[in-house]
């Protein structure tokens, strides 16, 4: 349900209501006694799109901002609370001063060997986690985007597409549901609107969702419909792969109409986590609960005795690629933690 603010006689518009407006941020925002408050839909090179109560605008961070930045994660992105000098574009440009704290924030590691943190979308409810059923699917990878999905803070729940294009659903099914403990799943086709009513109970004024999959699982495709009309442009299913190729190439939120907020995501083609352990263990959570009852508390479940995840594989309970899938993702997250140490180290001394 949308939230009633304690706005102290001060109106503010439905505006910024319906984008997701909370009391917390509105709060925070009162403290500030110069700007105005405005949300992030769109991110363009070094330009962004501000929502504010009077108009949508274009705005750049201040200089001063950019001084204060370590990380990429630290500039504004799609989702993002900020304040903004101004409410409209008639005199220019408007300049972004500050982002108001995140409650959630999807994000991975840029491509190649930076270390930088890239800011997939922000102060989302739900997550959903869109795959197609059919040759793009992926067990392996499924599990990555999970990992994100409970790293981020936001509830993730897997949305499997193009499902009439699925000779073996139950397969899938089956494979899925091993993988995704507390997490709701949903099978659609939006070729044929099966399954797309089933999404409505997560649809209110005031919460957002955020998109995420790769290139050509119909993510624009099912946004069109819960938008009600086609904003996001989808080129057709190709014979040779069965996969409609996407053109989404930026983030961007758009309002559904007393329904809230959805984000979209250009599809991912790399899939780099972070160093955030907690996320894996969540997304793994069957193994974990299997190591708290190994013998030895540093069991390796290699080929230690009273090793119950060992004992697990054994008995048909857990896969061996589920394992490795698991000691992979602990072994990047390591490193990146390593890596990261030694970067947090060489910004102290630079600041010394």
């Amino acid at each position: 349900m949308c939230p009633k603010l304690k706005t102290g006689g001060n109106k503010l518009k439905e505006k910024l209501l319906n984008l997701g407006l909370n009391e917390e941020i509105y709060n925070e925002y009162r403290n500030d006694s110069e700007g105005h408050i405005g949300r992030v839909i769109a991110e363009y090179k070094g330009l962004y799109k501000i929502a504010t109560e009077e108009d949508d605008i274009l705005a750049k961070v201040s200089g001063k901002y950019i001084k204060g930045v370590v990380d990429t994660k630290d500039f504004p992105a799609v989702g993002d609370w900020v304040l903004v000098d101004r409410k409209s574009n008639k005199n220019g440009d408007g300049i972004i001063s500050k982002v108001f704290p995140r409650k959630s924030v999807v994000s991975r590691k840029v491509a190649g060997k930076r270390l930088d943190t890239q800011i997939i979308a922000s102060n989302i409810d739900y997550l959903f986690i869109c795959m197609s059923a059919n040759n793009d699917f992926n067990l392996r990878r499924l599990e990555r985007y999970i990992t994100i999905g409970w790293d981020s803070g936001a509830i993730p729940v897997i949305i499997i597409t193009k499902i009439d294009l699925c000779e073996n659903l139950a397969n899938i099914k089956n494979e899925i549901e091993s993988i995704s403990y507390g997490i709701d799943i949903l099978y659609v086709s939006a070729l044929e609107n099966e399954g797309i009513e089933k999404i409505d109970k997560y649809l209110f004024k005031g919460k957002t969702i955020g998109f995420i999959g790769s290139s050509g699982v119909g993510k624009s495709t099912l946004i069109n419909l819960l938008l009600g009309e086609n904003i996001q442009s989808v080129n057709n299913v190709r014979e040779n792969d069965q996969r409609g190729r996407h053109t989404t190439t930026h983030r961007e939120l758009f309002v559904i109409k007393e329904k809230g907020v959805i984000i979209d995501t250009p599809g991912m083609r790399e899939i780099q986590l972070l160093d955030n352990i907690n996320g894996i263990n969540d997304s793994f959570s069957e193994i974990i609960a299997l190591s708290k009852k190994c013998k030895f508390n540093d069991c390796k479940h290699n080929t230690e005795p009273g090793c119950a995840v060992r004992e697990a594989i054994d008995s048909g309970n857990l896969t061996i690629d589920r394992l490795n899938s698991y000691n992979k993702l602990i072994r990047e997250a390591l490193y990146l933690e390593k890596k990261n140490s030694i970067k947090e180290k060489k910004v102290k001394r630079k600041q010394v």
